[in-house]
């Protein structure tokens, strides 16, 4: 009987930790624009709470160019909602939605 509670209770803290989110962030390049180091090219990467990270599930292109002039990811910090959660100093991002 003590088994059975201790995997419920340990099944339960692993699916309390990874909790999506929606929120709305600053997108931009890592790199370019929150200068991040630790890849090394241009890489999609989210900022909020004064923390910046990488993200996994979505790439830079995928909005169109990143280095176009006035909307690319490389020359200006834009605004989305997210949904996903931070791992591993990462954001595991499941969907991504441009707010301009």
């Amino acid at each position: 009987m003590k088994n059975i509670s201790l995997v419920l209770v340990l099944f339960l803290c692993l699916a309390c930790n990874k909790k999506e989110e929606v929120k709305v962030v600053e997108i931009s390049c890592g790199q370019c624009q929150f200068g991040l180091t630790s890849e090394d090219g241009c890489s999609l990467a989210v900022r909020f709470d004064d923390k910046a990270y990488f993200v996994d599930g979505a790439a830079i292109d995928d909005f169109g160019d990143a280095h176009a002039e006035g909307t690319g990811f490389c020359e200006v910090i834009r605004k989305a909602e997210v949904t996903g959660a931070v791992v591993d100093d990462r954001f595991q991002a499941t969907a991504v939605n441009m707010l301009d």
